[in-house]
């Protein structure tokens, strides 16, 4: 284990997996949660903010937490209610926020974890990347702060709401873009992996029986977030986002390919398209850490282990 942990800032659009993901973050002992910001994605941003806020108190994720701008860069609002509900994290009930929110915006306050901490921080980012690049462009000088940036989004071969992009790239191509060219190392966990990285129905079992109060909404969530999926063919659930924060812990159980990837802004019908060049001959200097594969036993462990981390907790829903 590491002598120091490393300071982590949470930013998505939750979300079950979103969800799942800061579950796994805040239960394992390598990470400093230091903020958590949402993002307007799969709900509007008062929505994927409450939901922030419900999942901190669930978990004990004792850090502040800050709204992030309402829409993209450039792009107006769309969410995914057919897949996260009306409220963006339907299924089982949770707990009602027990901490305020940050009086800051999500940009600001990264820009005040990053000014304050003695260390680089890592950015986990699991939803569009507009608070991310919103940081970038009005804080320029704070970039060497920036460790890391551990994305879940685009594809390289296929997209999931269009033929070429994945929802949370397309969302705000032009946030994407900007974080691809900052220079900053980067992983990307697209759904070339994030596909392959399923929980099955018994795997939910295996949550449900750590018999705490969060291994039972997590194992609930699961339920849900698989009612949509197995209506598509999936034999399970796919955990796209947890795998942002996987990779950080255990690089090992990832297939992991250096690629140049470019975002696609302007196409009549590949907008937000990840296009990596994957020419195999001398080019750009690969951007981009891209998760091609994933050893699904040893995923679905980690996040069957990460719950027991729970053990004793209890608020009140």
């Amino acid at each position: 284990m590491r002598e120091k942990k490393i300071p982590l800032i949470l930013d998505g659009d939750p979300g079950h997996d979103d969800a799942i993901a800061w579950m796994l973050a805040k239960a394992s002992p390598e990470f400093e949660i230091k903020a958590v910001t949402s993002v307007s994605g799969n709900q509007t941003i008062e929505k994927t903010t409450y939901n922030a806020l419900r999942i901190c108190t669930l978990l004990g994720i004792d850090a502040p937490v800050a709204m992030g701008l309402p829409h993209g860069l450039l792009s107006e609002p769309f969410d995914a209610p057919s897949v996260h509900g009306q409220s963006g994290l339907d299924g089982p009930k949770l707990p009602e926020p027990a901490m305020e929110l940050s009086p800051l915006r999500a940009p600001e306050l990264m820009a005040k974890v990053l000014r304050e901490s003695e260390d680089k921080v890592t950015i986990v980012s699991t939803g569009a990347q507009t608070n991310v690049a919103a940081l970038l462009l009005a804080h320029p000088e704070l970039k060497e702060k920036i460790e890391r940036i551990s994305i879940m989004g685009g594809g390289l071969t296929h997209g999931n709401w269009t033929p070429a992009a994945e929802f949370n790239i397309l969302v705000d191509p032009e946030a994407a873009d900007i974080v691809f060219k900052s220079g900053v190392e980067l992983y990307m966990a697209g759904l070339d992996v994030t596909e392959k990285a399923l929980l099955f129905p018994e795997d939910f079992e295996n949550i449900r029986k750590a018999g705490n109060q969060v291994a039972g909404v997590v194992a609930d969530w699961l339920d849900f977030f698989y009612q949509f999926h197995r209506s598509l063919g999936y034999p399970g659930a796919p955990l796209h986002d947890p795998c942002a924060v996987a990779v950080l812990l255990h690089p090992e159980i990832f297939t992991i390919e250096d690629y140049y990837v470019e975002i696609e802004t302007a196409g009549e019908y590949s907008r937000g398209a990840t296009v990596a060049d994957m020419r195999g001959f001398e080019g750009p200097v690969p951007n981009a850490h891209c998760l091609m594969g994933v050893d699904r036993e040893a995923f679905a462990k980690l996040l069957t282990e990460a719950v027991k981390a729970y053990e004793g907790r209890r608020v009140e829903i």
